[in-house]
């Protein structure tokens, strides 16, 4: 499952019974060598995505990890690229990896998507892969932050998959896991949260609407279809209304 160059084993139960914080400035050094990295398919496929939506001028990459989706905002964003995420030693191997030089400017900045430390200043938004580090219960607030810092037609992009189905081995490894995680965080703290079913199409495009988005979704061709001809990977473009407040609180930008 990892290559020579991941995380060994004992690594890897180490990062799971720490927080998330922590548990991600372990895994930083290896992260990209791991399947928890996005894969270049999915960038590449949201990336012509986002050509075709553009230009864009201040681009921000939620929960931007070791910077994969800031470095993909770099050719589609002609200002500013920021990578927030709230973990330094990701941030720190997203800073050496990613070209600083020229332009777009690239910035990084520690913080909590739970409360982003910026105003209404980006006109695209993207993440991935970071969405099971939330609760359903706090979408509410993840997506309200997200719009309160969007400008007015701004959109927030991100991919997301078709849920295994009962047949499929994958399925039940993802049951596993979730399972696994539940007890231990039942059992163990600080909790690790992480959980790969609980980011449903249906519940995010009720709450993104709930947060005050405009919701479409579209088919990733790259991807193929299901046996039944549904997507496997649909793209999610949430577009804050022209006009009106933001919702949730704005921010200033950070110096």
């Amino acid at each position: 499952m990892f290559s020579p160059h991941g995380p060994s084993l004992r690594e890897l139960a180490v990062q799971a019974l720490s927080s998330v914080e922590r548990g991600y400035d372990l895994l930083a050094p290896t992260f990209d060598h791991t399947p928890f990295r996005t894969s270049d398919a999915v960038l590449d496929a949201v990336g012509r995505a986002l050509e075709a939506m553009g230009p864009f001028h201040h681009g921000l990459d939620l929960c931007c990890g070791t910077g994969a989706g800031t470095d993909l905002l770099r050719a589609v964003c002609r200002e500013s690229v920021t990578g927030v995420d709230f973990s330094a030693g990701m941030l720190a191997v997203g800073r050496r990896q990613v070209r600083s030089d020229g332009w777009p400017r690239v910035a990084w900045v520690r913080g909590d998507a739970r409360a982003l430390p910026f105003g209404p200043v980006f006109d695209l938004v993207v993440s991935f892969g970071a969405f099971g580090h939330f609760l359903p219960a706090e979408l509410p607030g993840l997506f309200g932050q997200v719009h309160s810092v969007l400008r007015p037609g701004g959109r927030f992009v991100f991919p997301i998959g078709a849920p295994p189905r009962p047949t499929s081995p994958w399925y039940w490894a993802l049951l596993g896991f979730d399972t696994a995680m539940g007890v231990r965080n039942a059992l163990w703290r600080p909790p690790f949260v992480m959980y790969y079913r609980a980011f449903r199409l249906g519940d995010v495009r009720r709450e993104l609407g709930r947060a005050g988005f405009t919701v479409e979704h579209q088919a990733m061709p790259d991807f193929g279809l299901r046996p039944d001809g549904s997507p496997r990977c649909r793209l999610l473009v949430a577009t804050r209304a022209r006009g009106g407040a933001p919702a949730g609180v704005s921010r200033p930008p950070a110096g």
